[in-house]
């Protein structure tokens, strides 16, 4: 028996959000994730960006929308087959393949164009990381919220949906 993905729970203003990642298909990505979950680092966050039909996305910004202090960007893991669906965690980035750093997103629907097409940078896709397992209708009130535009951002939250905490769930073995 393989060892059981890590897990993680999100304690959002809005309610629990428990991920589980996958760290065969996409281990840099996911210990990238937990060493920020580690040092506590999403706690106090927002969720800065919200598209209903789209994805909600944070990790990176407190509601000033003053971006935290973030480690290394990461290599993109977006080739590992893993798609873009309702309810997967991905990695968000610029424009750059190999950006990706702290800020995340859950996918609120089927997004098959952030899925990798291709080595040149605009096929490349976004890496899927995890997926939610309970909390998605959690994920369903966020994506409702009312947004506005805010300190030059857009799709803000005009109440913040902060991220409260994210801590790993400890497994039985």
């Amino acid at each position: 028996m393989s060892e059981q993905n890590p897990q993680v729970m999100l304690e959002t203003s809005m309610g629990n959000i428990k991920i589980e990642l996958f760290k065969e298909k996409a281990p840099i990505t996911v210990k990238n994730f937990l060493s920020y979950v580690k040092d506590s680092y999403y706690d106090g966050l927002i969720f800065h960006r919200v598209i209903k039909d789209f994805m909600v996305q944070g990790g990176g910004m407190n509601e000033n929308m003053e971006t935290k202090k973030t480690k290394y960007a990461i290599k993109n893991e977006a080739a590992n087959g893993l798609k873009n669906t309702r309810g997967t965690l991905a990695m968000a980035r610029t424009a750059v393949v190999d950006s990706a750093t702290s800020q995340f997103f859950v996918n609120t629907v089927d997004n098959a164009f952030l899925d990798h097409q291709g080595k040149h940078q605009d096929r490349f896709g976004y890496c899927v990381f995890g997926q939610v397992l309970d909390g998605m209708d959690v994920v369903d009130k966020i994506r409702e919220v009312k947004t506005g535009n805010k300190n030059g951002h857009s799709d803000v939250p005009v109440e913040p949906v902060f991220i409260i905490s994210a801590k790993l769930i400890e497994q039985e073995a």
